[in-house]
């Protein structure tokens, strides 16, 4: 038996092994935990009751990172995406008015249009059509990305003032200082070369956050999950379809996409899955995983779904193949049941493994030609966007457009491929009718 999973998953190609295939996909779940907890916090703001919520939250995790094991055969856990969570709730039900079922029926949408795309091939035809620059700065902007969601949720950097947007945090405060903790505990570890350090600094820090009373320890470890019903099925497929829904419509769809490419583009880049030119390999699995997924999630009632960023955690732990990511979806069926203990988990524990992934994936800057400002000046501007908007879709647009721009006044166009050229005109479509608010 465990000869044949070994030849499914192609342990030997690439390079790995059912332990650190394990402890990859347990660092990655670590990880993203978060998510069990924190989406529904952020959809509650749009009405959506927390208990299903937390259920449909799971459920859409497992579904889609077994189905990348299975099927895509890659390291990438899936569930409901940061940002595109917080748009549906704040700006699309609290700002702009709509229904939250409305807004499920277009994050359903967009995943039937996807999977779609990617069954004749479009979706792979525009994501080849993306310049090598573009790949490496993707995965560069997601690096500093993470690490700055990691400096925020551990207190070393805060929201500041109009004029000075960030400032430090409270360097000597208790909580601060056991994020700083895990932080030089997960490096040391590593510099030391310690199999699984990123996850024995999470666990230690946990444990530490909690012995220092600045995390709260769990009261319980299981519980019975809150029973689904009252989400399930409850999406508004007319409502999306109305003209005055347009503009949130496309934004879905262009979040999702360039979210998606971005992140599996970047990951497989840290993984070193990408080949000579830059593509990765039968990249339509993984896209169609996503796709699907996202029809899911809405189904489930929850929010867009696909590739989580923080699979670069279990990359770095040694995951290559898509075991990983089928623990990762045993971690939160598991988790279902102990959802009590893997809240608990503390923001200090997890935010120093953010920091360090962030640092780690920084590595493709050096792939960057600076000499030739038609390529440096697209890719600065992903990389900036990704970090100092706080959103990784508006990074990846960004570069779709300012790259042919700079082409064509510089007269090299013929460099940009036709797909780009497409991508290029949805995006600018996309900066249009965005429900800035």
């Amino acid at each position: 038996m465990l000869d044949r999973i070994r030849a499914y998953f192609d342990f030997a190609s690439l390079g790995t092994n059912f332990r650190r295939e394990i402890v990859a996909g347990i660092t990655t779940f670590v990880s993203m935990s978060y998510i069990i907890a924190v989406n529904p916090a952020i959809l509650k703001a749009a009405g959506i009751p927390p208990g299903p919520s937390m259920v449909a939250t799971i459920i859409t995790a497992v579904f889609g990172s077994l189905a990348m094991g299975l099927y895509a055969n890659r390291p990438f856990a899936i569930a409901p995406y940061m940002g595109e969570n917080a748009f549906l709730a704040y700006t699309v039900v609290k700002v702009l008015g709509f229904r939250w079922q409305t807004a499920l029926g277009a994050v359903f949408l967009a995943g039937i249009l996807f999977t779609a795309l990617t069954l004749a091939r479009v979706r792979q035809w525009l994501v080849e059509g993306v310049p090598p620059s573009l790949r490496h700065s993707f995965a560069v902007g997601i690096g500093l990305f993470l690490a700055f969601i990691g400096l925020n949720d551990a207190g070393i950097v805060n929201v500041g003032i109009a004029g000075a947007p960030v400032k430090v945090g409270a360097i000597t405060s208790p909580a601060v200082t056991v994020a700083i903790g895990g932080f030089l505990l997960i490096s040391t570890l590593m510099i030391w070369r310690v199999p699984a350090s990123i996850l024995i600094g999470i666990v230690v820090t946990t444990f530490v956050a909690y012995l220092a009373r600045v995390a709260p320890a769990p009261t319980s470890w299981i519980s019975l999950p809150p029973s689904p019903a009252p989400l399930l099925m409850q999406l508004d497929i007319r409502g999306a379809f109305s003209w005055s829904f347009f503009g949130v419509l496309l934004s879905f769809f262009m979040m999702d996409f360039v979210d998606t490419m971005g992140t599996l583009v970047g990951l497989s880049a840290r993984a070193g899955f990408l080949d000579e030119h830059g593509n990765l390999p039968q990249i339509e699995r993984p896209m169609l995983v996503d796709a699907v997924s996202t029809a899911f999630a809405a189904l489930l009632g929850t929010s867009t779904s696909g590739a989580f960023i923080e699979s670069a955690t279990g990359i770095d732990a040694g995951g290559r193949s898509g075991f990983t990511a089928l623990v990762t979806a045993t971690m939160f069926a598991l988790a279902i049941f102990f959802s009590p203990f893997i809240v608990a988990i503390p923001v200090q524990a997890y935010s120093p493994a953010l920091i360090v992934v962030g640092l780690l994936m920084l590595s493709p800057i050096t792939k960057i030609d600076f000499s030739d400002y038609t390529e440096l000046i697209p890719a600065f501007a992903v990389v900036a966007l990704m970090s100092f908007t706080y959103n990784i879709g508006i990074g990846v647009t960004g570069g779709f457009v300012l790259y042919p721009f700079f082409k064509l006044i510089s007269g090299r166009y013929r460099e940009v491929r036709p797909g780009l050229w497409i991508l290029a005109l949805v995006s600018i479509l996309f900066f249009i009718f965005y429900p800035y608010t």
